[in-house]
């Protein structure tokens, strides 16, 4: 990237952002291979997830009636052929230290604190849900963006106003909500069901606009479900076209001390065709 002008200037878990001096307030987001769970980069990558992601995000993009960060112009011609699968040109942004997580399903962190305390991020739950039930209605559950290798952190809405003002912290939640919800209706005419997503947001400082960024509504950023299988019950209910099966398989064989293990071939394999099948089903 380098000998075409580009200068690399962050890299997070799976993204790395490159600026050019050609190309002034945007930027280039190009996905990797990397995988992460527990806010640990794992080896190996998953083969082709870059791509993968990157159309998944685009593909969204152009369905969900709100403002967004690419380019309209799409991405410059330049770009080597491997590089452009994976990139996406975008607006830069002054980005929300928020991670706007929004949760439709009962599963995960969040079916752990509902078994001790009937609530999910301090949000008062029925009695009675089991893991994997939808909620009566999608909640949002916020969370602040900690600095690359330390935790994320839940964090309430108040705590969000306080961080962001008021009037930014309810356009965040409705926004975020609204999404979903619209998301949520278009996957279901896939046979897919979206149980929980993060979404991340940014201002424009030109128009101050606030705007959809990075990615959305990825295999990363989302539980994604067959809805089929949601509804038929049995040991695969909650069978993911995501990263759980690496987090599955991480919880089981590894007591988050040190450096986690290296994937097997197997795990990896299967991850990657979950991967692939979501945006199939998605784009048919």
């Amino acid at each position: 990237m380098a000998e075409l002008g580009w200068t690399h200037v962050y890299s997070g878990k799976v993204r790395d952002l490159y600026r050019h001096a050609d190309h002034p307030k945007r930027m280039l987001v190009v996905a990797t291979d990397r995988v992460s769970a527990f806010d640990f980069v794992l080896e190996p990558g998953i083969p082709g997830k870059g791509a993968e992601l990157t159309r998944l995000s685009r593909w969204w993009f152009e369905r969900l009636d709100v403002p967004n960060h690419l380019d309209p112009a799409g991405l410059p011609a330049d770009l080597p052929e491997d590089v452009a699968a994976r990139a996406m040109f975008v607006r830069e942004l002054e980005m929300f230290p928020i991670e706007a997580v929004v949760r439709g399903y009962l599963t995960g962190s969040g079916w752990v604190e509902y078994q001790a305390s009937r609530t999910v991020c301090g949000i008062p739950l029925p009695e009675g849900l089991g893991d994997g039930d939808r909620l009566p209605e999608p909640i949002y559950t916020p969370a602040y963006k900690a600095p690359l290798g330390e935790h994320d952190e839940n964090i309430s809405f108040e705590r969000t106003v306080e961080l962001v003002g008021e009037a930014d912290a309810t356009a965040l939640r409705d926004l975020s909500i609204r999404i979903f919800s619209a998301a949520s209706d278009l996957a279901a005419e896939h046979g897919v069901i979206i149980a929980d997503t993060k979404f991340e947001f940014g201002r424009d400082p030109e128009t101050g606009e606030i705007v959809l960024a990075d990615e959305v509504l990825t295999s990363d950023s989302s539980r994604y479900w067959d809805a089929a299988g949601w509804s038929a019950g049995g040991p695969d209910r909650l069978a993911s076209f995501d990263k759980q099966i690496v987090r599955d398989w991480l919880a089981a064989n590894w007591d988050k001390q040190g450096t986690p293990p290296v994937l097997p071939a197997g795990i990896v394999e299967r991850t990657t065709a979950r991967y692939r099948e979501l945006i199939e089903r998605l784009a048919s």
